[in-house]
């Protein structure tokens, strides 16, 4: 075997068991109750919420875009009108998507406890 294999052959087995060796043990946690599992969930529709808060202003953009440059062509403005409105009620669900979200969780909380 030339030198440079046996090379590649020990630093592939140095990558591939080093983190083996390094890693730190998982242990189990205890049950968390509903309390993690709302806050899991408020986490995952505020990143979400934040997403389509960015997708809408980016078709805001675009349809703006559209607009300024449609030079009196009725497809062209047409389209642009339809995007910023598409985009304007997109972003008015997911806000009401986000209140909502935030109405149950009070109500859950307040309800269950937790």
């Amino acid at each position: 075997m030339s030198k440079n294999k046996s090379i590649r052959i020990v630093a592939l087995v140095v990558m591939i068991g080093l983190p083996l060796i390094l890693t730190d043990t998982a242990l189990a946690q205890s049950a968390g109750g509903v309390g993690q599992v709302e806050n899991f969930i408020r986490n995952v529709i505020q990143v979400v919420a934040g997403l389509a808060g960015l997708i809408a202003t980016g078709f805001f953009v675009v349809g703006g875009f559209g607009y300024i440059t449609s030079s009196g062509n009725p497809e062209n403005l047409d389209k642009s009108k339809r995007t910023l409105l598409y985009s304007g009620i997109g972003l008015a669900i997911t806000i009401g998507a986000f209140v909502l979200s935030n109405i149950i969780s009070e109500i859950a909380g307040k309800a269950f406890g937790s």
